[in-house]
């Protein structure tokens, strides 16, 4: 596997033209005879007949030598090579060189006419899946292969709304593989078009119906000057509309002894295979890539742009797995869009971050790039090429950087991390880092080093028998070897390169080499925690020994690994095509992966290891890292995205016997890990959370082991940026890590998800706890120790209560207290904070009590203050405590309700005290059935009257009072609410004019002292004249004392506005309408007059109560015309109405 010059070169960026090289007239002496025409003109096979396909000959007949031969020669060597390298060479051997030319393998074919199954989402409308149903409808006709050039012609069957199409499709090829492709359809993208599929499956299927010509510059080499003459005219002849001026201008030109073409030997043939200096690489389209990247990237994302362009890296990956030099060509390719996209630059302007979807194409292209300088079989000339490119790439201002442009990088990958190395928050000193730097740090890579040669070479490399003191930490005690002196990421990229570029044996070797180095390291690990644990729990907090974590790291070391061991244990792995053409698209897509173990091929022999359980464990091992949590959005963001993504592979393994082991084994080891551990007994304040990773062990563990899985879980619902901060209050939103962690920058952007996913983790141990109450104990308290969100917590208390009653079964009762334990805490942390389901929140505390019995009931009422504000108390739980709906639930017995009742209005008196403004009308209503209570109630309205109360809150209690049988008392109410109010004169649509209306009606009904009482107080608050007028009218209608209020008698007379009490009213009436009046004129405008004569109409109606009110009225008008007879058009609307 060493790099350099010894290994052929396969990867080049330079463009691929048809093979048209020229071949010149050797002497008759040089070549064999050449026989009749009729030897030409046999089909593929060869002489005078044609040959079978390669997979139709006899039952185990071996190849001819001749054919074993040729098939190398026409793999490996261009024709013109084999032409000067050999003198004479018989016609059936040129025959069988050409024939083996062409591809042998669809699965070729079918990487340049589809998206990488199932990446791309094969659908029916696939090139290849067109190609062959093409094909198989007999649509391939005229099918010709004249040397290195293959032609024929494919007919669309006609539909109903089109007719019948025949293109002409014409192939040239060398050395198996497609150099160039037309058709007459004109396909404008990146795949080859159906009909070439078709075309191309036809020469592969089908060769023996195939017509085969040597390349015809050998059978024009054939003809005497006659039948070169009549070959020549009847070629014009049959297009002469096309090629006679072409054919004039070559033959004017042979005819001129001076002219060009005679100064070259031989003339150009299209068909007779590529010269030596000829790149040999298959056909692709640079401009059709260039261009669909273009405009995938201009979608930015949308209309499945993001999906389009990860299938084209899919495909990158998919040509470097069949090791075809396209891979890095393509790639170029992209990049060279990618770094066009003009959005860089404005993102780069404004100062903002590209979109996460942009983001993850990034970070792919990186890694692609990583894979492509890590190949192992190319030359140092191609990979010093490559890294120039990069450079220049990541040389440019708008390059984007690896972090998502917050520019805090992580360490160089080739130098392993310091054992003690500080998280310091001052990035500004470290080294500018694109998403090509680890790409570009990987020109150091090689792979000549002989041990890791060994590794990757054979199954069975184990340590020698006599090892020298260098070679003692290169295996392990069982004599595997390791893979030590550099980091890990970087290890397992060497394993991503292996298994891109085609080596999926060494890509595993090497794997399982890591794999045993993780091992040796990780008992190493818990070596030294044993000999400093101690100290490390009396201190409470470790540091962080992994500064750049696996998950979410760029390079991907754990998915890379775990891939590569679980594709060598899928089963149906190798039926690409047959999948791809057989089954429907979307069976494709929705079949899960099947998995079985396949053992790992050591040379120890008791080694009973599958790549299974390797892949399980390496998973387990990279997930439980204990490690910082990065800085930046977008990298947090990533962490929380990768861990998912190793997550959902995990749940595809089907758990049996040996998985469930290495699942114990590995879990016990992370549980006694220490700082080494994400779910060791101490860890770093701000190590990535382990939320997520728990809830998988947990579930997958409890049938099989529930103690540990119990323990694993509890010990992983700890938050220490949360807990080992000192805060207050509620912690819900993002915004509070402010004052959580003031010293934390940047901050935690995901912690509003890491809550989530601790909630998550919690409901899912409650659930499976059902039942059993010495685990919800344990549970509740992990929950009431570790989470710090409100919102959340209520999240568990619901979702307890839902569990606990369920609609077809009996209630469980330790669960249905947990639930009530979880929202009690939740009032309590809410009850001085903001929070906008917080009457939501009491509601349900009610219904969760409610469910548990009468005693949880009189607990809350009891401890109200604890629990609820006095409104909340009062409105809220009281009420629903003592109502129907709640007595009829519980089938409560005279005692229990009583107990009930009395707790209420011991809570309502209470909060009346505390918040008479809020609470009086509740605790009046909530106490209105005993009559001590009752009163005690009403003196603290009458008490808090004087204070804070408003007028309406007072007339609410007013009317309350009225309709409970008590009008005195309304009424007294009533007075204190009036002496609260204040009127203008314009308010002629305050909410408070019912209330008024509403008092002053029912002092009337009192009697004439109680109206004389407060007409004094409605003339001092209110100064609407239309609402005095209104007052005024209402009292004239009807005799005062019509309540009929024991001991008292009605007069039955209609009160006189010349009397008092109402001639007060009326003196304030006018007196309000010549105020207002002059208000309004102040600044009226000429569409109001009509409005304001209206207006005075109705001051006229009140001015005529009293006896001389008509000569009072006429002089206010006389007034009017004096002081505003500049507004002439008002005043002669004025004498029109009044005179």
């Amino acid at each position: 596997m060493a790099e350099g010059g010894e290994r052929e070169e396969l990867l080049s960026p330079s463009p691929v033209s048809p093979a048209k090289r020229l071949c010149s007239w050797p002497s008759p002496q040089a070549h064999h005879p050449r026989g009749s025409p009729g030897a030409a003109s046999g089909g593929v096979g060869g002489v005078g007949g044609s040959c079978l396909a390669p997979g139709a000959r006899p039952h185990l007949q071996p190849e001819s030598l001749l054919d074993c031969a040729a098939k190398t020669v026409a793999e490996k060597w261009a024709y013109e090579r084999v032409e000067e390298r050999f003198e004479r060479i018989p016609e059936p051997v040129q025959r069988r060189i050409v024939y083996w030319s062409f591809p042998r393998n669809e699965r070729e074919i079918c990487m340049y006419s589809s998206f990488q199954y199932p990446a791309g989402g094969g659908g029916e409308g696939l090139p290849f899946r067109r190609g062959i149903r093409l094909l198989d409808s007999g649509s391939v006709e005229n099918v010709l292969q004249v040397g290195f050039h293959l032609s024929g012609t494919v007919t669309e069957a006609a539909t109903t709304s089109e007719p019948a199409v025949t293109y002409k499709v014409a192939i040239s090829f060398d050395r198996c593989k497609i150099t160039s492709v037309t058709c007459g359809c004109g396909n404008k993208d990146i795949f080859y078009c159906a009909h070439v599929v078709a075309l191309s499956l036809y020469r592969i299927r089908k060769p023996d119906q195939v017509k085969l010509r040597l390349p015809i510059s050998e059978t024009l080499f054939q003809m005497n000057r006659d039948q070169l003459q009549k070959f020549i005219q009847y070629l014009i002849t049959a297009h002469h509309t096309e090629v006679l001026p072409t054919a004039q201008k070559l033959a004017d030109e042979i005819l001129s002894s001076n002219s060009e073409i005679n100064q070259v030997n031989g003339a150009p043939d299209p068909t007779a295979g590529a010269s030596i200096d000829d790149e040999n690489c298959w056909h692709l389209d640079e401009e059709q890539v260039k261009e669909q990247v273009k405009l995938f990237l201009s979608q930015g994302g949308y209309y499945g742009s993001g999906k389009q362009l990860n299938s084209m890296f899919a495909k990158v990956r998919e040509m470097l797995r069949m090791r075809d030099s396209n891979g890095a060509r393509m790639l170029t390719l992209i990049t060279e869009q990618f770094m066009a996209d003009p959005r860089l630059t404005l993102w780069r302007q404004q100062g903002t971050s590209m979109t996460d979807k942009c983001r993850q194409l990034w970070d792919e292209l990186g890694a692609l790039w990583v894979c492509i300088i890590l190949n192992p079989h190319c030359k140092l000339e191609e990979k010093s090429c490559w890294l120039q490119q990069l450079q220049k790439w990541s040389d440019l201002d708008v390059c984007p950087l690896e972090d998502g442009n917050y520019g805090h990088e992580l360490p160089n990958i080739t130098n392993a991390l310091p054992q003690n190395a500080s998280h310091s928050p001052d990035s500004l000193s470290r080294p500018r880092r694109t998403v090509f730097t680890r790409a570009i740090e990987g020109r150091e890579l090689h792979w000549q080093d002989s041990h890791l040669q060994r590794i990757i070479s054979s199954d069975i490399y184990t340590a020698p028998a006599c090892q020298q003191e260098s070679e003692r930490l290169l295996f392990n005690s069982q004599g595997q070897p390791l893979w030590l002196g550099m980091p890990f990421p970087v290890s397992c990229a060497r394993v991503d390169a292996l298994r891109s570029h085609g080596y999926p044996k060494e890509a595993l070797r090497l794997t399982v080499a890591i794999i045993n180095t993780l091992r040796l390291q990780q008992q190493r690990q818990l070596e030294i925690y044993k000999h400093q644990k101690k100290e490390l729990l009396q201190r409470g907090t470790t540091t962080i020994t992994n500064l750049e974590g696996w998950v979410g790291h760029p390079l991907d070391p754990i998915g890379c690994l775990f891939l590569t061991l679980t594709e060598a244990c899928r089963l149906n792995d190798d039926g690409y095509l047959e999948n791809l053409v057989l089954l429907p698209s979307d069976m494709n897509e929705s079949r899960p992966p099947v998995y079985q173990h396949v053992p790992v091929a050591t040379g120890c022999p008791n080694s009973h290891e599958s790549f299974l359980s390797l892949a399980l464990e390496v998973a387990l091992m990279g997930m439980g890292q204990q490690r910082v949590m990065p800085e930046g959005l977008y990298a947090q963001d990533k962490v929380c995205r990768n861990e998912e993504q190793l997550l959902s592979r995990l749940q595809e393994l089907q758990l049996d016997d040996e998985l469930v082991q290495t699942l114990q084994k590995q879990c016990i080891l992370l549980l006694e890990g220490g700082p080494f551990s994400g779910l060791g007994e101490v860890i770093h304040r701000e190590s990535v959370p382990m939320h997520t990773f728990a809830k998988y062990l947990f579930s997958a563990l409890l049938p099989h082991d529930p103690d540990l899985s119990y323990k694993l879980a509890l010990r992983a619902m700890r938050l220490p940026v949360l807990e080992n901060s000192t805060s207050t209050g509620d912690t819900s939103h993002p915004h509070h890590m402010v004052s959580v962690v003031p010293s934390r920058y940047p901050r935690w952007f995901t912690l509003g998800h890491l809550e989530s996913q601790q909630c998550e983790l919690a409901s899912t141990m409650l659930t499976a706890a059902k039942g059993d109450t010495l685990r919800l104990r344990t549970i509740l308290e992990a929950i009431q120790k570790h989470i710090h969100s409100s919102s959340l917590i209520f999240k568990l208390a619901q979702d307890a209560f839902k569990i606990a009653t369920p609609t077809d079964s009996s209630t469980d009762s330790t669960l249905l207290n947990v639930a009530l334990e979880l929202g009690l805490q939740v009032m309590r942390m809410t009850l001085s904070t903001l929070n906008w389901r917080r009457r939501e929140m009491v509601r349900w505390l009610v219904t969760c009590a409610t469910e548990v019995g009468v005693r949880a009931l009189v607990s809350i009422l009891q401890s109200w203050y604890t629990l609820f504000t006095p409104t909340e108390a009062t409105s809220i739980v009281a009420a629903t405590a003592v109502s129907h709906t709640t007595i009829l639930r519980l089938s409560l017995d005279y005692p229990q309700r009583e107990e009930l009742a009395s707790c209420a209005r011991t809570l309502a008196l209470q909060c009346a005290m505390k918040d008479p403004q809020s609470c009086a009308l509740s605790a009046l209503t909530l106490c209105e059935k005993d009559h001590i209570a009752f009163e005690a109630a009403y003196q603290i309205a009458i008490d808090a009257a004087t204070g804070g109360m408003t007028h309406s809150q007072l007339f609410t209690i007013a009317r309350y009072m009225e309709l409970r049988g008590y009008p005195l008392r309304a009424f007294k109410l009533a007075s204190l609410a009036m002496s609260h109010l204040n009127l203008a004169y314009n308010q002629d649509t305050h909410p408070a004019i019912n209330d008024v209306l509403w008092a002053c009606a029912l002092s009337h009904s009192l009697g004439k002292n109680e109206l004389a009482a407060l007409i004094p107080l409605v003339v001092k608050s209110v100064h609407c004249a239309t609402v005095l007028s209104d007052i005024l009218r209402r009292c004239t209608v009807t005799a005062p004392g019509l309540a009929g209020i024991p001991g008292r008698r009605s007069s039955g007379k209609l009160m006189s506005t010349d009397k008092a009490p109402l001639r007060q009213l009326l003196d304030a009436t006018i007196n309000a309408y010549i105020n207002t009046t002059h208000s309004r004129l102040t600044h009226i405008s000429p569409r109001h007059y009509g409005e304001f004569i209206e207006f005075l109409s109705k001051a006229r109606e009140t001015f005529l109560l009293p006896q001389d009110g008509h000569l009072q009225f006429a002089q206010f008008i006389d007034n009017l015309k004096q002081i505003y007879k500049g507004k002439k058009k008002l005043m002669l609307l004025v004498r029109e109405r009044f005179g």
